[in-house]
């Protein structure tokens, strides 16, 4: 079998970038931030990047929490996962991400925005869909979805 590569034209990876993201819910609530970097610069989603090596997609996901919000959470469980396409402005693939989620508790802060985040909030579940927040593709399904999990797990 052979193995793909980049088209030597462009800058793009042979293969998609795992990442995980934190899909925090805290009473009616979820925690998104803005996007300060691609894909969906100014896009509203949840805290989360790319996974290293040798990190669990939980631990990745708590590490990017805590880098770009401040707020500590726990690790419930790794509930979907959701493609994200960085394009040019022709439309070229630039890069493609695999966003697995991990459905996490609120423990302990305040949402402030740093490192790869412009803005950092909660939001009300039932205000997703009506917010005015310019929301990435998927993120008002994958929230739902938690917050129904959540429900599952609560002790």
């Amino acid at each position: 079998m052979s193995t793909p590569t980049a088209d030597p034209d462009r800058a793009t990876p042979a293969r998609p970038i795992a990442a995980a993201i934190a899909a925090v819910i805290r009473n009616d609530e979820v925690l998104l931030v803005q996007r300060a970097n691609p894909p969906d610069v100014g896009r509203w989603g949840f805290p989360g990047g790319k996974i290293e090596a040798g990190e669990t997609i939980p631990d990745a996901a708590l590490r990017e929490l805590l880098e770009e919000t401040g707020v500590t959470a726990e690790a419930l469980h790794v509930f979907t996962a959701v493609d994200a396409f960085d394009r040019d402005a022709g439309g070229g693939l630039r890069r493609h991400f695999i966003l697995i989620a991990v459905l996490c508790r609120w423990i302990s802060g305040e949402p402030i925005a740093n490192d790869d985040a412009l803005e950092a909030r909660w939001v009300r579940l039932g205000d997703l869909d009506r917010s005015g927040l310019a929301l990435s593709l998927d993120v008002a399904d994958v929230a739902r979805r938690a917050a129904g999990l959540m429900g599952e797990v609560q002790p």
